[in-house]
């Protein structure tokens, strides 16, 4: 009597390539190779209400992102506040990104803001004084100022983009540096283009219509934010 399953024996089976991620499911070598990293920038905007930036962040843990940084701020609107986050996902990660944002209660609207957008950190630098005539040039080169100064320390604020910032630090390293502290990215759209709603006076009724869905969103038990 003939036992076992019909088909190829265990090692004539063919067997898939691919890495493995950390779930356990493999992944095509193909679409991976097809989809780069890039780095971009997010804006949300969002109800000004406790817990928000916790559902963001938790939401980001979650989904194991790549989160370059996170920052969040008020807005001209009182009501309202705005979420500035850097990411670096290939495009079906960054889809995914504002789709799962855009399901959070609190969230009014979700923009990925185009490569020319004001990008600006600030950072505070500070390094040993024993040549602080050497420490001001590099600091007025960078459109830095002195914010503190002792005999044996001084702290440069430097703003900018990203890239000005990294090379400000990398300068600054010839000194000694003592410690960093980075705000991370804020952004706003250039022009007249309006980085969110809360941003332009013709779309108010956008906010207010964003505003009225949360409420029952938040009013419906069957809200949910799980992956399409």
């Amino acid at each position: 009597m003939k036992r076992g399953l019909e088909g190829p024996k265990p090692e004539e089976r063919p067997t898939p390539s691919g890495r493995r991620n950390e779930q356990g499911i493999r992944i095509d070598p193909e679409v991976e190779a097809t989809h780069t990293p890039r780095r971009t920038v997010i804006s949300a905007l969002v109800t000004h209400e406790p817990g928000v930036l916790s559902d963001v962040s938790g939401l980001f843990s979650r989904r194991q992102f790549n989160i370059e940084s996170l920052t969040v701020g008020p807005t001209k609107n009182e009501a309202h506040a705005r979420i500035t986050v850097v990411v670096e996902e290939p495009d079906p990660g960054i889809d995914q990104i504002k789709k799962q944002l855009r399901k959070l209660v609190p969230v009014i609207s979700v923009r990925e803001l185009e490569p020319d957008a004001m990008r600006r950190e600030l950072a505070l630098v500070k390094v040993d004084a024993d040549r602080p005539d050497r420490v001001a040039a590099v600091a007025e080169m960078y459109g830095g100022k002195t914010v503190d100064s002792c005999p044996e320390t001084a702290t440069i604020e430097v703003t900018g983009a990203r890239q000005k910032i990294e090379a400000a630090i990398e300068t600054f390293s010839q000194f000694g540096i003592r410690e960093i502290s980075r705000t991370g990215t804020t952004a706003l759209a250039r022009g007249t283009d309006s980085t969110g709603a809360s941003d332009s006076a013709s779309t108010a009724d956008e906010v207010l219509s964003a505003d009225t869905a949360n409420q029952q969103r938040t009013q419906s038990p069957t809200h949910s934010t799980t992956d399409d």
